[in-house]
């Protein structure tokens, strides 16, 4: 894998205007297609295997051109303070918004329109009435002409002195989020231009990540209809593609930017990149798309397609990665580096003298105190936050993984009290027309009056088919629960009959849900209970019992795909079980806010309620597949430096290096990109942006930042373990780059393993990004961790230390081996006794703890 996508990433370097023309017909020919549909505008639900939708179905057959599952609004009049609306002139102005609405444009569309005079749709003080319109097409399928038609009945309908709002499915439209949106683009942004020092690498990845949402996003609006996608979609697809899309080219910008200063030439440094980074991205992406697929097992073809529209977007941003950046790297050349490491800056005033070859060695000797990069490295110099970090936890991993997961755990609690429900029209803000008809209707004819049920009976094996319904409305109208009950209405074979049932609680109760299941229980096989109140509450049930055989086949496929890449048996279980504590805590934030009403305000909450059901399966895929980019990200850096010669801890603190800052950077920018969505207008969105905001920091910060090392700092070699039978059977994927050869670093045996018996790796690229702890010759002081071991292990703390640069160890490391190494052969001038000795082959990891308290 990384020779392959090495020699991809040179051809795209090398061949850098063509990658690019190619892209860009791309993003033209699908922007085109886009420009030329209509966008959706809803959502349409389906539910195979569910009562509500077998009830559905046959109301279709046996009620032909009823058109049970077009879209419905409903106009609510409402009378000035003091008057009624069965006042004459009142009527009048009521009947002539319903005439217009009938024959104005859109009418096309309407199947019927009632009469609240003559359909009791009067309130009992005479102050509001409702009129209901049936439209013969689905939500989605409605056009601009249609809501406009709503609309001007609203204004008409005000001019003549009436309040009239309008509520219903088919005022429902593209979900919209504002300038929150950019403002999160704006942060991501800044967190880059800090991270790289560089106004070209910070605008790279925003530049490549625009491209594969345009590209995604206008591929999905060309779908749209013949794939009946939804309108909260594209939306999804945009906040997964734009996340991601960032953070691949991060990665890859910032291996790049690494062999550049160590020394590799532009195409020798891409090759490299791509083949390390640009592995870790292929793998990363892999898991987010093995987790949205997955969405399909749930069985509900809403979510299957959501699902695939976000797993493209994301295979799109990997592709992008691996292809557009490095060609887009080849424009920018040496304006990726900051100004202070360019080639031209460090010819006009060098600060180091140039590499002497030593003849009959492999490695190259640098003068002490310098570093490859050409900057100072002297004694005082302070090792970036990574590396004191992965100290820290080395030396208290026992108390840095409680504190984490008993943070995590507490956080998790409110989890406990999770009800899943669909988003009705009483989510909306209250300056919106449909939440105000829903509050209107509320008043006048009670909670439970906007969300009716459908009850369908089947009395065509019936011998008496009309006492039979007739006995059923009775036990209806005396049923606990039920506010009102309608009169049966027959379909033309008088062998079906619907019923409507208004609750007395409000739709997304618990007692609205208890309702329903004591009719189905009630009713036998000939009643059957729908509508979109009955619908909401299948979905619900049917993604809850989804929930764990999902996790179980996703985190099996994922577990599988990890041991693959860490060849180990331990990283990926930690991996897993690491999600399971982030995810949880995240559900809890979210019904801490969305359900119980903690810090609502600020969050844009207007009204509390059950989290939508489709956000916590859709969440939990999402934030599996992101959760294992960091892993991958974090440990392949700590398992390329195991493999190339290093022990379990320095391997470790080799990993926070180099990685810890770029991934710190990479969850910010996601994080600031799902907060962006937070000001969605969506419900839906609005909870999955907030959930992918908090899953995200909770799984970067406690999970791969504390309790990762923590336990891997716990089982110190172990963590590589893997049975000799599986290592057999497993195919290597060489994430690591041991198939790569860069100049200077040698090369290396192609698939070859370390082992503690194995000859000594040439230094790879992170000996040449590492930014080793300062060397103060023999006798100066070493770190508390390293003055640890070696007293534990019976040696001097003056022999060397433990937490050195890459390169020393290598130079070191015949002599840890038994064979010998002049003094004073330190790599960087450090010097090294001939004295025997072999080194703990786990580091010293457990034998510091009692020295670090």
């Amino acid at each position: 894998m990384a020779m392959f996508l090495s020699i991809l990433g040179r051809f795209a370097f090398r061949r850098r205007r063509l990658v690019a023309l190619c892209w860009l017909a791309l993003l033209m020919a699908v922007g085109a297609g886009a420009a030329s549909v209509s966008a959706v505008s809803g959502d349409s639900i389906t539910i195979p295997g569910t009562e509500a939708q077998r009830a559905f179905d046959l109301l279709d057959e046996r009620f032909p051109g009823s058109h049970a599952d077009g879209a419905t609004a409903r106009v609510v009049f409402r009378a000035p303070s003091g008057e009624k609306l069965t006042d004459a002139a009142h009527r009048d102005a009521i009947c002539r918004v319903l005439d217009e609405l009938r024959g104005g444009p859109g009418s096309g569309r309407i199947a019927r329109i009632t009469d609240p005079y003559r359909m009791n749709g009067v309130s009992d003080d005479g102050r509001v009435a409702y009129a209901q319109v049936f439209y013969r097409d689905k939500s989605f399928e409605l056009d601009d002409a249609d809501r406009d038609a709503l609309r001007q009945a609203r204004h008409q309908g005000r001019a003549a002195g009436l309040t009239v709002e309008v509520g219903g499915d088919a005022l429902q439209e593209l979900p919209h989020s504002g300038m929150t949106e950019a403002i999160g683009v704006g942060v991501a942004a800044v967190v880059l231009v800090v991270t790289f020092g560089s106004l070209a690498a910070a605008g790279l990845p925003l530049i490549t990540a625009i491209v594969g949402v345009g590209i995604s996003v206008s591929a999905i609006t060309v779908l749209s209809g013949p794939l009946e996608l939804g309108g909260s979609t594209p939306t999804l697809a945009m906040m997964l593609g734009l996340a991601v899309g960032i953070d691949y080219a991060m990665f890859i910008v910032s291996r790049y930017r690494a062999e550049r200063v160590a020394g590799s030439e532009p195409e020798q440094a891409i090759g490299q990149a791509a083949g390390t980074a640009g592995s870790a991205v292929f793998f990363a992406g892999l898991t987010v798309v093995i987790a949205l697929v997955g969405l399909g097992l749930v069985g509900i073809p809403a979510l299957t397609t959501m699902g695939l529209a976000a797993a493209g977007a994301v295979l799109m941003a990997v592709l992008i990665a691996i292809t557009l950046v490095p060609a887009l790297l080849g424009f920018v050349g040496h304006r990726v580096l900051p100004r202070g490491q360019r080639p031209v800056a460090r010819h006009r005033a060098p600060k180091c003298p140039a590499p002497v070859a030593a003849a009959g060695r492999l490695l190259r000797r640098w003068p002490a105190g310098c570093r490859r990069d050409g900057s100072d490295r002297r004694p005082g110099a302070r090792p970036n936050i990574g590396t004191r970090w992965a100290r820290f936890v080395l030396c208290r991993p026992v108390g840095v993984l409680i504190t984490a997961a008993l943070a995590l755990g507490v956080l998790a609690l409110p989890a406990a009290d999770l009800r899943l429900g669909l988003p009705d029209d009483s989510a909306l803000p209250t300056s919106n027309t449909q939440r105000r008809a829903y509050d209107t209707l509320s008043k006048a004819f009670g909670p439970g009056f906007n969300g009716p049920l459908t009850v369908v009976v089947d009395v065509r094996e019936t011998f008496q088919p009309k006492e039979a319904v007739e006995l059923i409305h009775f036990d209806l109208r005396h049923t606990r629960g039920v506010a009102e009950v309608s009169t049966p209405v027959f379909n033309a074979a008088k062998d079906t009959a619907t019923i409507t049932v208004v609750p007395a609680a409000r739709p997304s109760s618990a007692r609205t849900e208890q309702l329903v299941a004591d009719l189905r229980r009630n009713g036998g096989d000939a009643l059957l209970v729908t509508g979109l109140t009955a619908m909401n509450i299948d979905v619900s049930r049917k993604l809850d019992a989804a929930l764990v055989p999902y996790l179980a086949l996703v985190v099996g496929l994922a577990f599988v795909l990890l041991m693959l890449v860490f060849r180990s048996v331990l990283v990926p279980l930690k991996a897993a079980l690491g999600f399971l504590l982030s995810v949880l805590a995240a559900l809890g934030a979210v019904v801490a806010v969305f359900q119980w009403g903690w810090l609502a305000g600020p969050f844009g909450v207007e009204e509390t309620g059950p989290v939508v059901s489709m956000m916590p399966i859709f969440v939990v895929g999402v934030v599996f597949g992101l959760a294992m980019d960091y892993e991958v990200f974090l440990v392949t850096r700590m398992r390329e430096a195991y493999v190339h010669g290093d022990r379990a801890a320095p391997a470790l603190v080799a990993g926070f290096r180099h990685g810890a800052r770029v991934v710190a950077a990479a969850a910010i920018i996601m994080i600031s990109v799902f907060s962006g969505f937070i000001g969605s207008s969506e419900q839906m969105i609005k909870m999955v942006g907030f959930g992918l905001a908090v899953a995200v920091f909770f799984d970067a910060f406690f999970v791969r930042m504390a309790i990762v090392p923590a336990v891997l700092a716990l089982l110190g070699k172990s963590a590589w373990w893997l049975p000799a039978w599986l290592d057999l059977l497993l195919p290597r994927v060489d994430v690591e780059g041991t198939r790569l050869a860069a100049p200077g670093r040698g090369t290396g045996k192609a698939g070859a393993d370390r082992s503690p018996d194995a000859a000594p790796e040439p230094p790879t690229a992170a000996v040449a990004e590492a930014e080793p702890v300062p060397d103060t010759g023999r006798g100066s002081p070493p770190h508390p961790a390293e003055a640890c071991h070696l007293a534990d292990h019976g040696r001097p703390a003056e022999a060397g230390p433990l937490f050195a640069s890459a390169g020393e160890r290598s130079s070191r490391g015949a002599r840890y081996r038994g064979t010998d190494v002049e003094p004073g052969e330190g790599r960087d001038g450090s010097h090294v006794d001939g004295s025997g000795g072999r080194r703990d082959p786990d580091g010293g990891i457990g034998s510091t703890h009692r020295c670090c308290q």
